[in-house]
């Protein structure tokens, strides 16, 4: 509810209500489809999701490397299969690994099953360098919070300053990749729509801040078109702004 509060200042608190009470379901959805997702065919998941895949497969025939961006929208394990099968090389995801070691086992056979690579957050540093030394697919949710504010994009978010992850755009601008948006659409309960769009072509060519300050305006009119289909049980806003951590950029 701080979450919504600080998203939907202008909304009554009964609307608010609505998003939250909506929400719940969804993330109980989302529970209940993560677990399908072990059994699912390939008929069936692409009964359920639709998705748009030639923005990135052209830039894949033009020969970038591409950073595809999406936030904590639901439902991200079925948007990761689907893209899996219709994308013309193999993506690679950053994840946070379970604690649960059995579960993340799990999780991580689903995630895989179409010949997506998924790398933990704790390897991923050792292994950037011979992940992109050739083309690849990188997918990221870069609304994680940061390790540490400090060294964070401070943003507003919502209209209220937010640390922002800087990995995402430093690795595009490092590699010149190009970068695309995933937006998460929940069309009723168990079907869902994923459409990208272009934030870049040539990330070398954007300016500090400037991508992550395109992801967060496109993840905003995400979130606002849909409000109940955002993690707002993440605590987006844990983290308030101080003048040592520079200057608030976008």
């Amino acid at each position: 509810m701080s979450n919504l509060q600080i998203a939907f200042p202008q909304k009554t608190e009964e609307e608010r209500n609505k998003i939250a009470k909506k929400f719940y379901q969804y993330f109980t959805d989302t529970l209940i489809e993560s677990i399908k997702c072990i059994s699912i065919s390939k008929k069936t998941l692409q009964k359920r999701n639709t998705g748009s895949y030639d923005l990135i497969n052209e830039l894949v025939d033009k020969g970038y490397s591409v950073n595809v961006l999406g936030g904590h929208q639901f439902n991200w394990e079925y948007g990761s299969l689907l893209y899996s099968l219709h994308i013309k090389i193999p993506i690679t995801a950053v994840y946070m690994p379970i604690s649960n070691k059995i579960i993340n086992k799990i999780f991580y056979d689903i995630r895989t099953r179409y010949g997506s690579v998924f790398v933990s957050a704790t390897d991923f540093r050792k292994q950037v360098d011979e992940i992109t030394k050739k083309q690849y697919i990188l997918a990221l949710a870069a609304d994680q919070n940061p390790g540490g504010p400090e060294y964070a994009y401070w943003i507003r978010f919502f209209g209220k300053p937010a640390p922002f992850v800087t990995g995402p755009e430093k690795g595009a601008v490092k590699n010149d990749a190009a970068v695309v948006y995933v937006k998460f659409k929940k069309i009723r309960r168990g079907y869902y729509h994923f459409e990208p769009f272009l934030l870049t072509e040539h990330a070398a060519a954007t300016k500090e801040g400037e991508l992550t300050c395109k992801y967060r305006d496109a993840l905003e009119r995400s979130i606002v078109d849909d409000p109940p289909n955002y993690l707002w049980s993440h605590r987006r806003f844990k983290f308030e702004w101080k003048e040592k951590y520079g200057e608030v950029i976008g």
